[in-house]
């Protein structure tokens, strides 16, 4: 009898080992692919209206008191209109007669003025709540494209993050980064999204987590001037080995860099469709230009960062499967 039930135990037993040994394996693999996600991470800015734009009457006051000048914006014609109560329009019907004449005449001289000028500002970008536009650009490279990442390193290490010039020339130097490294790039993916200003915050908040979440740490950050770095110790560990340096600067040929820009800017903006290295090209351009008054906040985030760490061909198709060929 004892040794029928060794005999059935045996087999039980048996495949409860192989399934501890695979899952001990798997459980394992999986751990290591987590732990090699590392990421950086530049960002700053607000979602303020803009102020609205305020005009100061002139109050010329001729010598010798008395007179009159027209309260509106742009003070007239840019001299007093001196009006005497006597002898025009015959009395109070005509002197207000002309008063509205030279109201009409005012605005359409001040709104002439604009147009000549180039002032093509409308009213929605001094209303409390206008038109935002959220921008996601991502480019996927070869990881032979090391030197991007000690860029990209610099950057994050001296950007002022906290002033809209500082995040304008974080955009222009990140952009010129990329745009160095054209033989690398294999991947891209984005498009633009047109927000009012009191949702705007929350469509770029939510852009920006989606891409953090695949880190598995930031081993790198500054946002809002407040600079982050792990610790060489404590960064995660990659596939290269650090104490041999060719480890850290040679790659296989299925890892990947992948960079991700976000840019919220005042007003209706959008870049291209991009269906070839020409048109990402022409999209980095226009990302760098955009002036520092029009930024209202930025991020820039790319994975890996820590040195040795990778991205394999499996996690991109994982992670980023909206990416296509360029």
């Amino acid at each position: 009898m004892r040794k029928k039930l060794q005999l059935a135990i045996k087999p039980l037993l048996k495949t409860f080992f192989i399934l501890s040994l695979v899952l001990a394996l798997a459980l394992g693999h999986a751990d290591g692919a987590l732990a090699a996600r590392s990421g950086g991470r530049i960002g700053g800015g607000s979602f303020r209206a803009p102020s609205s734009r305020t005009y100061t009457p002139r109050t010329y006051a001729p010598p010798g008191g008395g007179g009159y000048y027209a309260p509106y914006p742009g003070g007239g014609f840019g001299f007093p209109f001196l009006i005497p109560f006597w002898g025009i329009g015959g009395g109070f019907g005509g002197l207000f007669t002309i008063l509205i004449f030279l109201a009409i005449a005012n605005f359409l001289l001040q709104t002439f003025r604009r147009v000549t000028s180039g002032d093509t500002t409308t009213e929605e970008g001094y209303s409390s709540n206008p038109s935002v536009s959220v921008t996601r650009l991502q480019v996927g490279l070869l990881a032979q494209a090391r030197g991007l990442q000690t860029e990209l390193d610099r950057i994050a290490e001296t950007a002022d993050t906290n002033s809209p010039e500082g995040r304008a020339e974080i955009l222009q130097e990140t952009s010129l980064a990329l745009l160095r490294h054209p033989e690398y790039w294999v991947y891209v993916g984005g498009g633009t999204q047109q927000a009012k200003l009191n949702s705007a915050e929350a469509q770029f908040n939510r852009l920006s987590l989606a891409e953090r979440s695949k880190f598995s740490e930031e081993t790198l950050s500054n946002v809002n001037n407040q600079l982050r770095a792990a610790l060489a110790k404590e960064a995660l560990p990659g596939a290269g080995n650090p104490e041999n340096p060719t480890d850290l600067i040679t790659s296989g040929p299925g890892e990947y860099i992948i960079v991700t820009l976000l840019v919220a800017t005042l007003g209706k903006y959008a870049i291209p469709e991009i269906n070839s290295a020409d048109d990402l090209r022409q999209a980095l351009r226009q990302i760098g230009g955009i002036p520092s008054e029009q930024t209202l906040a930025i991020e820039v985030l790319w994975t890996p960062q820590a040195e040795g760490d990778t991205l394999t061909s499996d996690d991109l198709l994982a992670e980023y499967p909206d990416l296509k060929l360029v």
